[in-house]
């Protein structure tokens, strides 16, 4: 149960982190190294994903 509620609040903290920058490029960058940080490579391409959701949700 623990786990679970760390691996929420990781999420929801990349998630945020990915919002961070002006352009697609710079979020998904802002992504990648939050994700790099909490996850490794792994981390890092689910970070520069989000981070490309992000863009596009927020480009709207």
């Amino acid at each position: 149960m623990r786990k679970t509620f760390s691996l929420i609040a990781v999420a929801g903290l990349l998630v945020t982190l990915a919002a961070c920058g002006h352009n697609a490029e710079q979020r998904a960058a802002t992504g990648a190294v939050a994700g790099a940080v909490v996850g490794g490579p792994v981390g890092a391409a689910a970070g520069a994903a989000a981070g490309t959701v992000v863009s596009k949700a927020a480009d709207k």
